[in-house]
C-alpha cells in the first residue's frame, strides 16, 4: 500500500506522524511520501522539502509568498501523481492542501482523504461544499463534526484528538523537572507565544509585558517557555527582554516539555490545539491572541461563535478566559492570569470533559484514524 501524505505545520505533522504509525500497525509494509515535520519523519517520510515553508497564518502574512507557495502545490501534486499511491491524504493547512487535492483531482480519481474537518460551525460555512468537489473523506476531530461534513455530501468519521493519548508527565517527572531547573514550589508560569514566526513576533513583546505585570504583583513566580520547532531563535530574541530567568525549553527535548506542561501552576498560550495539550496536562489557562490588523477585520466580520478556545468548544463551557484581536492587551490579559493562579476554579472540570468527549480512555486516535483511512481505499 502507498500513501502520499502532506501536513503543513506543526499541530499537522503530529496528527499525521499517529496515523503513519497506525497504517504501519495495521499495513506493515505501507509505503509513504510527501510533506511533513520531525513526527512524520520519525515514521519514515522522506519529506518533499522543509514543512516550514507552509507554516504561515493569515490573508496578508501569506500575500508575499503567494508565488513560491503556487509553485510548491503544483510541485507537491506532481510528485503525488507519480508516486501513483493508493489514497491521497492532506492534514489540515487547507490553503495548501485541497489546492493540490484540486490538481490531483483533476487528472486522476485517487481516494482523497482530509484530516481535520474545517470547521463551519465557526465561520465560513461553504468551506465543506466546496471540499466535498475534490475531497472524497474526513477526519473529525470533534464529535460534532461528522454531520455537518455528511451533509456537505463527503464521508466522515470521528477519530478523536491524538493529545488524549499522548504520554503525560508522572509525579515524580514534575518533582524532578522543578529540581533541576531550581524553580522548587514557586508558582510556575508557562508562556507558549506560538509556533509560527508570525504569532511570535505579534505576541512576544505583548506576553513580556503581561509577565512584568504579574511578577511585580507576584515576584516568586518562574516563567518556562517551551519552544516550538523553526522558531528557536525568535522566541530567543522576544524572551530576552522579559522579566526574571526565563527558562526556554529546545523543541527536541520532549520529556521536559511534558514534564514542564504538568508542573506548571497556570499557561498563557497563543490560542490554537495547545489549549487541549494543556488540558491533557490538567494546566489551568488563558489564552490570548491577535493577528494582522486587516486579517482581524476579515475575520471579525466572519466569525459565528463566541469563543475560538479548544476547551471552551468541547465541553460547552466558557471556563478559559481568552483575550483575542482588540482585547488582546496586557492590561486586561495580566490580571485575569493571576485569578486563574490563585483560584482555577471550573477550568478543571472543563478540561476534563473536554479530554473524555476527545476520546481519552479508548482506542488511540492515530489508530481509529488510520482504519478510517483504510476502509476508504477498501
Amino acid at each position: 500500500m502507498r500513501v502520499f501524505i502532506i501536513a503543513g505545520e506543526p499541530s499537522g505533522d503530529r496528527l499525521g506522524g499517529a496515523l503513519m504509525e497506525g497504517l504501519k500497525q495495521l499495513t506493515p509494509g505501507v509505503e509513504f511520501a510527501g510533506v511533513g515535520g520531525a513526527a512524520m519523519q520519525g515514521q519514515g517520510l522522506n519529506s518533499q522539502f522543509d514543512m516550514s515553508e507552509l507554516s504561515i497564518m493569515g490573508i496578508v502574512e501569506v500575500a508575499p509568498k503567494y508565488f513560491h507557495l503556487k509553485r510548491r502545490i503544483r510541485e507537491v501534486a506532481e510528485a503525488a501523481l507519480a508516486f501513483e499511491p493508493d489514497v491521497i491524504v492532506t492534514i489540515d493547512s487547507p490553503d495548501f492542501c485541497l489546492r493540490v487535492a484540486t490538481l490531483v483531482k483533476a487528472v486522476s480519481d485517487i481516494p482523497t482523504v482530509h484530516y481535520v474537518a474545517p470547521s463551519v460551525w465557526a465561520w465560513r460555512e461553504g468551506r465543506a461544499a466546496k471540499m466535498a468537489k475534490v475531497i472524497d473523506h474526513v477526519l473529525a476531530l470533534l464529535p460534532f463534526e461528522p454531520p455537518l461534513m455528511q451533509a456537505a455530501g463527503m464521508g466522515c468519521d470521528f477519530v478523536g484528538h491524538p493529545v488524549v493519548a499522548e504520554p503525560v508527565a508522572t509525579g515524580d517527572d514534575v518533582a524532578a523537572f522543578r529540581t533541576e531547573r531550581g524553580i522548587g514550589d514557586a508558582p510556575l508560569l508557562l508562556a507558549l507565544p506560538g509556533s509560527r514566526r508570525g504569532e511570535v513576533g505579534r505576541l512576544g513583546d505583548i506576553f513580556g509585558e503581561v509577565l512584568r505585570r504579574a511578577v511585580a504583583e507576584r515576584p516568586d513566580i518562574r516563567v518556562v517557555v517551551p519552544v516550538a520547532q523553526g522558531v528557536e531563535e525568535d522566541v530567543a530574541r522576544v524572551t530576552s527582554g522579559w522579566p526574571g530567568q526565563v527558562v526556554r525549553i529546545p523543541p527536541a527535548d520532549a520529556q521536559a516539555k511534558r514534564a514542564a506542561f504538568a508542573a506548571a501552576d497556570v499557561a498563557l498560550a497563543a490560542s490554537g490545539t495547545v489549549s487541549l495539550e494543556l488540558a491533557a496536562a490538567d494546566t489551568p489557562m488563558v489564552i490570548a491572541y491577535d493577528m494582522n490588523w486587516l486579517t482581524r477585520q476579515i475575520v471579525k466580520r466572519m466569525i459565528k461563535i463566541d469563543t475560538a478556545t479548544l476547551v471552551n468548544l468541547v465541553s460547552e463551557t466558557r471556563a478559559v478566559p481568552e483575550f483575542l484581536g482588540a482585547d488582546c492587551l496586557p492590561e486586561k490579559i495580566a490580571p485575569a492570569l493571576l485569578s486563574v493562579l490563585d483560584a482555577p476554579g471550573d477550568q478543571r472540570a472543563a478540561m476534563q470533559v473536554t479530554m473524555e468527549r476527545l476520546g481519552r480512555g479508548g482506542e488511540a486516535p492515530g489508530l481509529r484514524a488510520a482504519r478510517s483511512v483504510l476502509s476508504v481505499v477498501r
